[in-house]
């Protein structure tokens, strides 16, 4: 492990006026750097993602950033995480790959995808899964947040990553009782499949609500629960602060989080670490390496049918739910920076 203080750059694109898992993740690994005697700083240059034109040429400004021993700021050493980031070029790099660009791998061809079958979205196609084999092919270690986003990496350009999940953010987690409320923490927006909690809801009169977070779905979703008759039983919540959020999963009965194919998810870690169980889906990815069915929540199929019936039993089973809660705090707490740096810096 590096035993003198080093200058580190945590690389990460930025989406104008969005501010997710990506940005706490950096922000704290810069900071717990910082806080270990390395000058770090967070380096960031603005992405857009469509039309696909655009993507290519936010993306190809990574190429640019020269932050080797030539360039007017040189880094020692360069973390980078997430598509474009770790296009950047420098011979001390380390990836710890939060995910690739979705549309171009899994997510093709689906709603969710971007590219067509003209020339031009298939050329585009390909230079993103060129440039992904020859940047990430030049870090000199390469690191994966879950066994999803390592399987991925394997099955679209054939490299191998280790696997080191991140802390969720440093929060004074507690868990003070288990109220009769599901809770759902994140960004709004199709992936995350809100939409799947609160048809569940519309099945079970017993289920209550409280969502915490925002994004583009956010109108769509409270007319959704309107139409649904949730009433008050959905309180859309916003973004909230970390008082807030510290007590909603303090005092919540369960946690839904159930996204689809998520690359990694912090949601359930901060659970844990709350002593609640958490409910996600058989095709969520990241989270499954840490939620086990009846061990520390339950895993079920993406249908409302199911998830009302497990979400229902665990809010009407204290016991259930705090021996479920209580199982996984193990599994989050072992998740340190400590033990991040021991292989990061090596």
């Amino acid at each position: 492990m590096i035993g003198r203080a080093v200058r580190i750059a945590v690389c990460r694109p930025q989406l104008p006026f969005e501010f997710g898992g990506v940005e706490i993740f950096t922000d704290r690994l810069a900071a717990e750097l910082h806080a270990r005697g390395h000058d770090t700083d967070v380096v960031t240059v603005p992405f857009q993602t469509w039309p696909n034109q655009e993507l290519l040429a936010s993306s190809a400004l990574w190429r640019l950033v020269d932050l080797g021993p030539a360039g007017s700021s040189p880094a020692d050493l360069v973390i980078a995480t997430k598509y474009p980031s770790y296009l950047i070029e420098h011979p001390n790099k380390v990836v710890w790959l939060v995910h690739q660009f979705r549309q171009a791998y899994e997510l093709h061809g689906t709603e969710h995808g971007q590219f067509g079958e003209s020339a031009g979205d298939r050329a585009a196609r390909e230079w993103i899964v060129r440039a992904d084999r020859l940047a990430l092919g030049s870090a000199r270690r390469l690191f994966a947040t879950s066994r999803n986003v390592a399987g991925r990496l394997e099955r679209s350009t054939g490299l191998q990553a280790e696997v080191m999940p991140h802390p969720p953010q440093e929060l004074p987690f507690r868990c003070d009782r288990f109220d009769p409320f599901v809770l759902s923490v994140g960004r709004l927006d199709p992936l995350k499949r809100v939409e799947l909690l609160l048809e569940a809801a519309a099945l079970e009169p017993s289920l209550r609500l409280v969502i915490a977070g925002d994004g583009p779905s956010r109108t769509g979703l409270e007319a959704q629960a309107r139409g649904l008759g949730l009433g008050e039983r959905a309180r859309f919540a916003g973004r909230v602060s970390e008082e807030q959020l510290t007590d909603l999963y303090a005092t919540c009965g369960a946690v839904f989080y159930a996204p689809v194919d998520e690359d990694f998810g912090m949601v359930p870690l901060e659970a844990f670490r709350s002593g609640k169980p958490v409910l996600t889906t058989v095709d969520a990815g990241g989270p499954l390496d840490v939620v086990r069915d009846g061990e520390t929540g339950r895993v079920v199929e993406p249908a409302p049918e199911p998830v009302a019936r497990a979400l229902a039993q665990l809010l009407g089973s204290e016991a259930t739910a705090r021996r479920l809660g209580a199982a996984g705090r193990p599994l989050a707490e072992a998740v340190t920076w400590d033990a991040a740096f021991a292989r990061l810096l090596a």
